[in-house]
């Protein structure tokens, strides 16, 4: 029995779903563990690594499993791109690379660590309760990512405990599963590009910047159990229970160059999350102080924002803890929907969102709790969901999740609320319209309001005390009198019992309490700053000692504000950055989301001319003067107004902005003479005639450009699809030759391995045959040579050409006539001849013919053997 069999019949296996820290057994894997093994094990976390690899990934593999320790405590998935019709040889060719047991998964086995579990032909590869599942893959060939798929398995089976490995290989798979991992605060690793057959892979994992390490083949295992050690004891991050060694006063500088340069402010954030998460970090580079980190830190930007997206954890999931998503559908989102008329729009807030997972949910809660509740039909929610992260919020835009989230999602949702898209599902059209995606900063930014269900799950935990009372006031003022806060399982409103009454404890479901409502907005870090620079921009005047000088400037800008005329400072986007006096008159807030931008907001009558002329003086970098406008007030009447618009080229300023300055013209008395009127009618009947053939010329001319426009868009659009119909055809045929190309290059790297291991076996028997001094022919089933030992020489004339000869056209120096009747008999019988022959100078030999048999146990010629006995005889 080798060593695959050993490993198909062992029973003796360890779960994966064990939840502690440790490392590898203690007794052999060959050996049924005791009891007492198995519970120390089942307190152990077990750590799986699953290893990507495409074309040139075989020489990576037996590197990397060669760098592996017997008893690593590691087990290892390896997926590579094979050709779905060709039986692997890749277990039996990386057994030979380590003491470790290696076999081809099979459906069902439970994970122990020490193994090796390789991916069969035609098949994905996933985890599921501490079992290998395999599972058919449905795309085309060009389409297959089995190594995402592994990765997302074991990012959403293990979380922190899931490690994965990029290696050689063409295309990108890999990198999206790699994320994955990241996000699940898993371990990330890739090859070393410039050591890699191709390199194209890793680059991929690389760019998408979700890798934690970079090294060689050789030194990815050691790089794995270094950093664990930095992960094998942390606790869920519910409470201070973990105690760092780094002193607080440490961390200030790593805070500051992440506040400074990545944008983000952690320093609220609890000292056992952040040194947990830095202490990591610090591991995968083998760095043991905080200074050498920081110094690190100053030369990476890339380290900085790496180590900003470790600390961001974006662990979620759909439905996660699924008798909270039912308590809202049956009990509180339709007493929402009844406390208030059909039709109204409720609205809510999903802070912390991560990839939107939980903004979806909440998004199909509602749309079954409003089909439960008929009287409210033309109802509707509005979800604002918010996350730190922009890539997260990029993910979660796109609504489209991996195959795995079948798991999370009942198959009845999955047909309502999902499309089949791309081997993954697609979050359907009607419920991504209910979502709103942004960046947002739920400490540092303004909170939305008016909202009816604030949904903030596992992100209190990570903050410290006195910021999550800030937030839960932060909260209480953005939720209407009624509202829903909804917390995650191991959060609380702790003390402020005066703001949330609990509706479901073991949910974690509150409502809003009105006892304190009007107090205004809560005291918070950005409230306090946002009303100082608001202070300081109206009342410049702050030193004490300086109070004359402050005096004089209130003076100037009160003569200002009297006597300077109404004026406008615009940047060239035409965004105002400064306003002086009352432009009111001349300027209004356009309808919809706020937009302080000249273009918008001039009024309709001299919008244009304000447009014509800021080109004019983009372009000439002169003043222009605009005269006798015509602004038509909100009581209709006419007024005449001059503007002056001028290049405001003054350091300390952006570039190319204009001032623009509004000046009311007094209206002039009527003539007192009758002619004076009648020559003024006649001079504007007769401008209103050109004008009116000028606009006729210029309507016949936009008229004949649009129609020549639309032949050249409906050319130009029938082109489009052709050349989009021919892209997607070589697309889709470039995916597929890519495939096969990888997979041929599986195959020929095994065949080249076996090839090598045949030519030294054929080289071992060949030295043995010529050691043993026996003369040896080998001939097929017509007579014919096929090989012949060097001994053999002396007996028969033999070259290298006579191979295919008949043995009756050779030379012997042997007196034996009967040597082809002998071994024609052998064939026919199968039973051996051995005679002792003299020969033409006076030797004697024993010549013995057997049949030959292949490894089949087919006979294919026979093989004659002759040994020298002169000396005996």
């Amino acid at each position: 029995m080798g060593p695959v069999d050993v490993l198909r019949s062992s029973k003796s296996v360890v779960p994966l779903d064990s939840a502690a820290s440790g490392g590898a057994m203690d007794a052999c894997p060959m050996q049924a563990p005791t009891e007492e093994h198995r519970r120390t094990h089942l307190t152990g976390r077990l750590r799986v690594v699953g290893v990507g690899a495409s074309a040139g990934g075989l020489d990576a593999l037996e590197k990397l499993l060669k760098g592996a320790p017997e008893r690593s405590g590691l087990a290892f998935m390896v997926v590579q791109h094979l050709d779905p019709t060709h039986k692997a040889m890749l277990p039996e060719l990386l057994q030979r690379s380590t003491s470790m047991l290696v076999a081809e998964a099979e459906q069902g086995t439970r994970i122990e660590p020490d193994h090796v579990y390789v991916i069969p032909p035609n098949k994905g590869l996933t985890v599921a309760s501490g079992r290998l599942q395999l599972v058919p893959l449905a795309q085309p060939r060009g389409l297959r990512l089995p190594i995402d798929l592994l990765f997302e398995s074991l990012a959403r089976e293990l979380g922190e405990r899931a490690v994965g490995v990029v290696l050689s290989g063409m295309g990108s798979d890999g990198a999206q599963g790699l994320r994955l991992i990241k996000e699940h605060g898993g371990m990330t690793l890739a090859q070393l590009p410039e050591s890699a057959q191709f390199d194209a892979m890793p680059q991929s994992a690389i760019r998408a910047g979700c890798v934690d390490v970079v090294a060689t083949p050789e030194q990815l295992v050691a790089r794995i159990l270094g950093g664990r050690a930095q992960s094998q004891h942390e606790p869920e991050p519910d409470g201070e229970a973990f105690d760092t060694s780094l002193p607080p006063g440490e961390l200030q500088g790593v805070l500051q160059l992440l506040k400074r340069q990545g944008g983000h402010d952690f320093s609220l954030y609890k000292r056992s999350t952040l040194g947990r998460r830095i202490e990591r970090r610090m591991g995968l580079h083998g760095l043991s102080s905080i200074p050498a980190y920081e110094q690190l830190l100053q030369q990476s930007p890339q380290e900085i924002e790496l180590l900003s997206k470790e600390l961001l954890i974006g662990v979620t999931s759909f439905f996660r803890d699924r008798a909270v998503w039912q308590a809202l559908r049956d009990v509180h989102l339709p007493q929402l929907l009844l406390a208030h008329a059909d039709g109204h729009v409720l609205r809510a807030w999903v802070a912390a969102c991560s990839t939107g997972e939980e903004a979806y949910t909440l998004a199909m809660v509602f749309s079954e709790a409003l089909q439960a509740t008929p009287t409210r039909g033309a109802s509707g929610l509005q979800i604002f969901a918010t996350d730190l992260s922009a890539d997260a919020i990029g993910r979660a835009r796109r609504g489209h999740y991996p195959a795995a989230i079948s798991g999370e999602v009942s198959a009845q949702r999955l047909e309502q609320f999902f499309t089949p898209d791309n081997g993954g599902y697609r979050v359907a059209q009607r419920i991504r319209e209910m979502v709103v995606f942004a960046p947002h900063d739920v400490i540092g930014a303004p909170p939305f309001t008016k909202l009816d269900v604030l949904c903030c799950r596992n992100l209190l935990i990570y903050f410290t005390p006195p910021l999550q009372r800030r937030l839960l006031q932060l909260f209480h003022y953005s939720l209407r009198a009624g509202g829903l806060l909804v917390l995650g399982s191991s959060e609380s409103v702790g003390q402020d019992t005066n703001l949330f009454q609990p509706l479901d404890a073991t949910a974690r479901i509150y409502r809003s309490s009105d006892k304190i409502k009007g107090s205004g907005i809560p005291d918070l870090p950005f409230a306090r700053r946002q009303a100082t620079a608001t202070a300081m921009d109206e009342h410049p005047m702050t030193d004490p000692q300086n109070a004359e000088a402050n005096l004089q400037t209130v003076a100037d800008q009160l003569l200002f504000q009297q006597f300077a005329p109404p004026a406008v400072l615009v940047n060239e986007r035409g965004d105002v950055l400064y306003i002086n006096g009352h432009t009111g008159k001349y300027l209004e807030p356009a309808a919809g989301k706020a937009n302080w931008n000249i273009h918008v907001m001039a009024r309709d009558s001299i919008r244009a001319a304000v447009t014509n002329a800021l080109l004019q003086v983009s372009a000439q970098k002169k003043p222009v003067e605009l005269k006798g406008l015509v602004l038509h007030r909100d009581d209709n009447t006419p007024q005449a107004v001059d503007m002056t618009l001028r290049p405001a080229e003054v350091p300390g300023l952006p570039a190319h902005c204009v001032l623009i300055t509004f000046h009311d013209v007094a209206k002039r008395p009527r003539p007192s003479r009758r002619h004076a009127g009648q020559v003024a009618d006649a001079e504007l009947q007769a401008e209103l005639q050109r004008t009116r053939e000028e606009l006729q010329a210029l309507r016949e001319e936009s008229k004949a450009s649009h129609e020549e426009l639309q032949a050249t868009n409906e050319e130009l659009q029938s082109t489009n699809e052709e050349l989009q119909s021919t892209n997607e055809e070589l697309t889709s045929s470039k995916e597929e030759m890519q495939s096969m190309n990888e997979e041929l290059q599986s195959v020929n790297g095994e065949l080249q391995s076996k090839l090598n291991d045949l030519a030294v076996a054929q080289s071992d028997i060949k030295n043995l045959l010529n050691s043993t001094q026996i003369a040896t022919l080998f001939l097929d089933n017509d007579l014919n040579v096929r090989r012949f030992t060097e001994q053999a020489r002396k007996v028969f004339s033999l070259r290298e050409s006579d191979i295919g000869r008949p043995l009756s056209d050779l030379t012997t120096s042997l007196a034996y006539p009967g040597l082809q009747d002998d071994a024609r008999e052998t064939l026919r019988t199968l039973a051996p001849t051995e005679k002792q022959i003299a020969t033409t100078d006076a030797r004697w030999y024993s010549v013995r013919i057997m049949p030959y048999r292949n490894l089949d146990d087919v006979i294919c010629g026979v093989v004659l053997t002759l040994v020298d006995i002169t000396t005996a005889k």
